[in-house]
């Protein structure tokens, strides 16, 4: 009996000391406490360097610069292209109505040379059953000259839009070369004395900056 209370002595010993190693086992994780080792504190402060500074650079925008040629070539092509292309949008009813103008004078001297041409062969032609207003109205020798008047009246309107045709194209590539040139307010005339050899004059002086 008294051999049987020491074992159970015993035991209850054990039991109490793996208690206690199991509680002197759980200690707190203290490891979020730790301070930044020395290394990986440098690698954030040179990230953060880095990131400071990249800067994102974003070019100026640079002014818009039409090329001559192609203004010339859009103003060939199509009446107006050019001026559309530089931008001038202001210009399209000169150029438009100049060239309007044009085409209605041709179209009007040459209908009318058209029609005192028929007169004056239906007057010439001896056959009296073909005539018009006209045949019975001048002679022939007043249609052979209207007729001749309409046709320089519409060679002259050729020549005309031609010339103003040539002009709105060489207007468009004169202003593609124009377009971004300084003309600054700071150019001024102005008369200074100025020293020179024999002694002190005066003299006009421009100024560009």
């Amino acid at each position: 009996m008294q051999r049987f209370g020491h074992i159970c002595f015993l035991s209850i010993l054990l039991v109490l000391f793996g208690i206690r190693e199991g509680y002197a086992q759980i200690v707190p994780d203290s490891s979020l406490n730790h301070p930044i080792p020395p290394v990986a504190r440098q690698e954030a402060d040179s990230i953060n360097m880095i990131a400071d500074t990249v800067k994102v650079t974003i070019k100026p925008r640079q002014p818009w610069e039409p090329k001559p040629k192609r203004a010339g070539l859009y103003s060939a092509i199509f009446p107006g292209g050019g001026q559309i292309y530089n931008r001038q949008y202001w210009k399209l009813p000169i150029v438009y109505g100049a060239l309007g103008a044009g085409a209605y004078m041709i179209h009007y001297n040459l209908d009318n040379y058209q029609k005192f041409r028929r007169a004056y062969i239906y007057k010439t032609d001896g056959d009296a059953s073909t005539f018009t207003p006209e045949t019975l109205r001048y002679t022939d020798e007043q249609l052979k000259d209207i007729q001749n008047d309409y046709r320089k009246d519409a060679d002259v309107a050729i020549l005309l839009t031609a010339v103003g045709y040539a002009l709105h194209i060489m207007d468009a590539v004169a202003s593609a070369h124009l377009r971004n040139f300084d003309i600054s307010r700071d150019i001024s005339l102005q008369m200074k004395p100025i020293l020179q050899n024999n002694g002190i004059g005066f003299g006009i002086a421009m100024n560009f900056k």
